[in-house]
């Protein structure tokens, strides 16, 4: 599916130099003062503030671009909640992936129980538009009880050995994963010529989303 890019008007940056804050920003590990330290690399002056509010203005937008842009999704989904703290209060992370580890959906919420379970469950059901064949969580009980009221048609594998997908998917966020991370591939899995390739077609793609045509390369 085709979309115009979002519009850059009253910003007095050009779209490129926006567009590469924010992939920087939510691509790499790093702060608004670092991305501001490595734009002014470049000769150009933008505060960290001015970062943050480029990301806040269109880092959904970009990401919404790009999930329209992969592939087919699986039909086998591993859901499964982590704890985390957000202003010293306990909060639940709740995260949805494929068998290929696209992330599907995520979602904070205060509560684990068979009413919070519902309530994920509906979400990627509601952004992807289809049932997954199979779902597989851990042993928590409440997954059992949603599972039958939301999706009965699909199967349901409860099995801790078997959720590894998901719980794997968390790891990032101790590392302060950015919503961005599937825009990066497997390169352990590709040959250098191979993953230059694909790079440069994501590359492409980011371009087409953003409307950027790209910063200036070294001659």
């Amino acid at each position: 599916m085709d979309s115009a890019p979002p519009s850059y008007q009253g910003h007095r940056y050009p779209v490129e130099i926006i567009a590469h804050c924010v992939g920087l920003y939510f691509r790499c590990p790093l702060s608004f003062r670092e991305v501001e330290e490595l734009i002014l690399e470049r000769g150009v002056l933008v505060s960290h503030e001015t970062v943050r509010r480029w990301c806040a203005t269109f880092g959904q937008a970009y990401a919404s671009a790009l999930r329209r842009q992969r592939a087919r999704l699986g039909d086998r989904w591993h859901l499964d909640e982590v704890f985390i703290k957000i202003n010293r209060e306990r909060k639940y992370l709740w995260r949805a992936v494929d068998a290929d580890g696209n992330v599907l959906d995520i979602l904070v919420q205060s509560r684990r129980d068979e009413a919070a379970d519902r309530r994920f469950f509906r979400r990627p059901l509601k952004g992807i538009g289809a049932v997954p064949r199979v779902i597989i969580t851990d042993k928590l009980r409440s997954y059992g009880a949603a599972h039958l009221r939301v999706m009965p048609s699909a199967g349901h594998r409860s099995h801790k050995g078997l959720d590894h997908r998901a719980e794997n998917s968390h790891r990032p966020t101790r590392q302060r994963e950015r919503a961005m991370k599937g825009f990066r591939p497997h390169r352990h899995l590709m040959t250098a010529p191979g993953h230059r390739a694909e790079m440069t077609v994501r590359f492409t793609i980011w371009d087409q989303i953003t409307g950027s045509t790209g910063l200036p390369t070294a001659a």
